[in-house]
């Protein structure tokens, strides 16, 4: 085990922890939205925190290049033309760790969700009297408003008959879960690969880019646009306050089955980087 873990797979499954933890939490802005039926704040706000948690997840690329890098040049060292099997097992564990991490990330989120629907409800109020996002985010800091909303922080019984899945589009729960694997695989697969190949390693890791900007428009095309739409018609009283909490139930579950997902997916993923890697450098198209 001593083999597996080390500082850059720690760090790596941390940078992928929280902002997967942050992700499920930016969901609470969407029903802050409906219950204080100030919509346009509260997706404003949705935004600057997913773009927040994505912005986050770029500081797990340097502990994923750090632990490529010392697995590949060892190697190399050697006169090797690949990495050995069991090496190669090693990074494959670690691999799977920092995906796993994001599947725990996402379940600390969900846990999380009331203190976060408290703090976006006081926080859509605290921007209408401050007219500043930064000035209405450092307010949260308060060691008042922090004491009030950690008694959000407290464990929530709930039914699945709250939360019916009839209520919500199957292609948006579909999506979803392939948004989610494909988000998990995107970085980690792309250096996993560089790993697979070392001729072409380089390239590899590049195509993570690739992968996640194919994530990014599917989520604006099939995902953003629906969740807006429902939550807009619960506003407008077409539906009813217990969609949206179903929605953003659904997103959870099928966002973590996404992430489970991945860890299947993830080598044959990684497989078909290094091979799309393989034509750049070698001419072979």
């Amino acid at each position: 085990m001593s083999a597996v873990l080390n500082g850059n797979v720690i760090l790596a499954a941390a940078a992928n922890f929280i902002p997967q933890a942050v992700a499920m939490g930016a969901y609470a802005a969407r029903y802050a939205g409906v219950t204080t039926r100030r919509i346009a704040t509260a997706i404003s706000l949705f935004s600057l925190l997913v773009t927040a948690s994505r912005l986050a997840a770029l500081f797990m690329t340097p502990s994923l290049g750090a632990l490529a890098d010392g697995t590949a040049n060892a190697a190399l060292a050697r006169h090797l033309t690949a990495v050995p099997a069991e090496e190669l097992h090693v990074f494959d564990l670690q691999m799977r760790i920092i995906v796993a991490a994001g599947s725990v990330g996402i379940l600390m989120g969900a846990f999380m969700l009331p203190l976060f629907l408290a703090a976006f409800t006081r926080g859509i109020g605290s921007f209408e009297r401050r007219k500043s996002i930064p000035s209405a985010l450092f307010r949260l800091f308060d060691p008042k408003v922090m004491l009030w909303l950690l008694r959000h922080l407290k464990p929530q019984r709930f039914s699945l008959a709250d939360f019916p899945l009839s209520r919500v589009p199957r292609r948006l729960l579909i999506f979803n879960i392939v948004l989610y694997a494909v988000y998990s695989v995107g970085v980690v697969g792309a250096f996993y690969a560089s790993v697979i190949d070392l001729s072409s390693r380089t390239t590899a890791t590049g195509l993570s880019g690739l992968v996640n900007g194919i994530g990014t428009v599917a989520f604006a095309l099939f995902i953003d646009p629906t969740t807006a739409l429902i939550v807009d018609q619960t506003v407008r009283d077409e539906r009813p306050r217990q969609d949206v909490a179903a929605m953003i139930f659904w997103l959870i579950v099928t966002a973590f089955i996404g992430t489970l997902l991945a860890q299947l997916i993830l080598f044959p993923a990684a497989e078909y980087i290094a091979a799309v890697a393989h034509v750049w450098p070698h001419g072979k198209y």
